[in-house]
């Protein structure tokens, strides 16, 4: 029973390590660009970008065609011969017997389809759609865990800040109750900081559900179990966003086609020029050579139609002209070039926009990491404050207002300091995803 015990144990070693072991945000990214469910949907997009392609490819390959037929002629079609070709009168005859069958095996090969050669080039811009779509895919499980990550790791600032508020109001709620009792204080001074000390444990308990919902959409993030426990590496996140130690991305120049989404653009772009181009091709005739094998037979009877058959075989090319076709060929033409046009325009749009999102991503980041220095700074000027007026109300030269007002100012610049730092973080991402650069900050991470 104990050999099973410590066998079970060695079992579940390696899975209990997994679950202790904290997660750093490079971790995450890169379980999560293994496992999120997104992830099968864009290799299937891939998987079928290269089936079109083959079947593009294939109306150029030969193919092969088996038709079969069989005929009871209930009542088989007479035609007449005049008379005077067989005979002074007509003559009805029938050119057919009951049963007419027939086989044949036939072989086509487009020898020259100027809209099907057109069609081909498509093939390499599929191709590329594809790759860039997985590429946006990826860059958005970046961008949403990286999100979820550090809202996490801001959750459990904020967690550690309203602790040791409850703390310090718990340690004068017990200063309070004494001189209650000694008669020094009056008990609306105790309910005054008890009422602070369970406002304090509400915002927590809020604090605590927003980290559990947080940690709930990271698991989704990553494609994690959503029932195992997960807990984030607290260090390597405060080493990540340490604002003294802040690496800020490179911000001297912007390239447009950095972005997936442009590039995605463009390669819509160059498909809508070749769908106009293969239209346009549709005036230029078809050629197709073609081989023709098959047997026919006739006969009273059902099985003497099949045992006399007679084969025969045909060779030849087949030119197809469209002429009356003109009008509705010219509207769809017309359709895929405004498309086209529009989608030049889109791309001019596009250019604009994304160097708009970057500079105002570049202002917001520069903005946040003062607000966040500023921030921080107001901590310590109103912890110091604190320590003045705390020491001022022991030694009974200010009163419990003043005293309060003082820890509220620390729980205020608290506050901003935890919502500045997470504004912060979302813009460093929001920089790194204007930039078209967020496979360079994954990349980069310890």
């Amino acid at each position: 029973m104990l050999k099973k015990s410590i066998l079970t144990i060695l079992t579940l070693l390696p899975v209990l390590a997994q679950a202790q072991s904290a997660w750093s945000l490079k971790s995450c990214i890169e379980y999560g660009l293994k496992n999120n469910r997104s992830q099968a949907v864009y290799a299937n997009e891939k998987r079928a970008a290269d089936a079109k392609a083959k079947e593009a490819l294939a109306g150029y390959l030969p193919s092969i065609s088996l038709n079969g037929e069989v005929d009871n002629n209930i009542k088989p079609q007479t035609t007449v011969i005049p008379a005077g070709v067989f005979g002074p009168e007509d003559v009805r005859v029938a050119f057919t017997k009951k049963y007419n069958t027939t086989a044949t095996a036939q072989l086509d090969q487009t020898i020259y389809d100027q809209s099907l050669i057109t069609g081909l080039k498509a093939n390499r811009y599929n191709k590329e759609q594809a790759v860039l779509n997985q590429q946006q895919n990826d860059e958005a499980i970046i961008y949403n865990i990286s999100s979820a990550y550090y809202q996490i790791f801001v959750y459990h600032e904020q967690l550690d800040l309203l602790r040791a508020n409850q703390e310090t109001y718990r340690k004068q709620i017990e200063i309070s109750r004494l001189q209650v009792k000694k008669g020094t204080t009056l008990q609306k001074d105790l309910d005054k900081v008890t009422v602070d000390y369970n406002n304090s444990l509400s915002q927590t308990r809020v604090a605590e559900s927003n980290l559990t919902l947080a940690e709930n959409q990271l698991k989704f993030e990553m494609g994690y179990p959503i029932n195992n426990p997960i807990q984030i590496d607290s260090t390597s996140a405060n080493n990540a966003i340490h604002i003294s130690n802040a690496v800020l991305p490179d911000t001297s120049a912007f390239a447009v086609g950095n972005r997936v989404d442009y590039r995605l653009s463009v390669v819509n772009s160059k498909l809508l020029e070749i769908d106009e181009k293969r239209i346009k091709s549709g005036i230029f005739p078809k050629l197709t050579a073609f081989v023709r094998y098959g047997g026919v037979g006739f006969a009273d009877n059902l099985g003497p139609s099949f045992s006399g058959m007679t084969d025969y075989s045909v060779v030849g090319l087949k030119l197809s002209f469209p002429l009356f076709d003109f009008f509705k060929r010219d509207a769809q033409y017309k359709q895929a070039k405004y498309k086209r046009l529009n989608a030049i325009e889109n791309l001019k749009l596009d250019e604009g926009k994304y160097q708009l999102e970057y500079e105002n991503a570049k202002t917001k980041l520069l903005k946040e990491q003062s607000n966040v220095e500023n921030n921080h700074h107001n901590i310590d000027l109103a912890q110091s404050v604190f320590k003045v007026t705390d020491l001022q109300y022991q030694k009974g030269t200010t009163d419990l207002t003043d005293w309060l007002n003082a820890r509220n100012s620390v729980k205020e610049a608290q506050n901003n300091y935890v919502q500045s730092l997470y504004n912060f973080i979302l813009a460093r991402i929001d920089m790194e995803k204007s930039a078209g650069s967020l496979k360079t900050f994954y990349s980069s991470l310890q």
